[in-house]
């Protein structure tokens, strides 16, 4: 498909706001990091990207290497009406720090912290969040050295300093896409940590499956809890997520992409009416969720 996305689901020049995008040159600093902790031979020798298993349509290496990454990914997101991009700061922090400065109304910054590296890594979180005006904090729990559980004594001295700053962390949870264990992202996991920080904003990523009708629980039991579609094709949304905006939880459900990790904005976006949402639904999903948590209209 090419031109503009099919937007009949939604408003029309609604604005957008990704809360998962990159730059077409992350990728392979993001899978470097990752590929320290694998083993099996397929995923260290054969994969491009360490899940390549799940996603059989991951952008292709063309497009991760154009002469401006940033123009790149902005032609994207105007392609496709988003208005304001989440990106890392860690992940490719030369071209972000590029696109924050460029763009301060188009990208805003997040940081993925380390709860191994203890007292440290809170010192740079504290020093990024001065200097740039972080909007977010990531927390990969599979993607340590070694590997830090979402409930870990690690981790809570960093809850403790996004609370104070006022910052949400985007968790990732469930099945690791990684051949790496992922017990340390069961959702069940989030439970004492929303309990013990009840001013922290906690969003899930990356689907929390295969306990989706756990999260739902969880999103219904904690006022601060919310749910993020990153790494999910439109096409496969869980129905208890869908279910779950439609009814109790048009506040609580927001948009995240995968562009350009494993999905395109091309497919995305193409998908993305089919998603059997409420009307109402279409606004918060897209937009309002994301910007409130983030804070864009401060």
């Amino acid at each position: 498909m090419s031109g503009s996305a099919p937007r009949s689901a939604w408003p029309p020049g609604l604005g957008i706001v990704d809360t998962m995008i990159g730059f077409t040159d992350d990728a392979a600093r993001v899978y470097a990091g990752v590929r320290r902790v694998l083993k099996d031979r397929e995923s260290l020798e054969e994969f491009e990207m360490p899940a390549s298993y799940m996603f059989h349509d991951v952008p292709s290496s063309e497009t991760r290497a154009p002469i401006d990454t940033v123009d790149a990914t902005l032609a994207e997101m105007d392609r496709w009406g988003i208005d304001v991009g989440l990106v890392s700061l860690s992940a490719n922090q030369e071209v972000a720090e590029a696109a924050v400065t460029r763009h301060p109304t188009r990208f805003v910054g997040s940081w993925t912290v380390d709860p191994t590296q203890g007292v440290e890594g809170i010192r740079t979180l504290v020093r990024m969040h001065e200097r740039w005006g972080l909007r977010a904090v990531s927390f990969f729990p599979h993607g340590t050295s070694p590997p830090a559980a979402v409930d870990s004594p690690l981790a809570y001295p960093y809850y403790a300093t996004c609370a104070e700053l006022g910052l949400p962390v985007f968790i990732t949870v469930g099945i690791a896409g990684p051949r790496v264990p992922s017990a340390l992202q069961h959702v069940e996991r989030l439970d004492p940590v929303l309990f013990d920080f009840p001013e922290l904003v906690v969003v899930m990523r990356h689907g929390g499956e295969p306990w989706v009708d756990l999260a739902v629980k969880l999103l219904l039991k904690w006022p601060n809890l919310y749910y993020s579609t990153s790494a999910f094709a439109p096409r496969y949304y869980p129905g208890a997520i869908v279910d779950y905006a439609n009814t109790r939880g048009a506040h609580k459900v927001l948009y995240g992409g995968y562009f350009p990790m494993g999905l395109s904005l091309e497919r995305i976006f193409t998908e993305m009416p089919t998603v059997p949402f409420a009307a109402d639904v279409w606004p918060r999903f897209l937009r309002q969720n994301a910007a409130g948590i983030l804070k864009l209209d401060a």
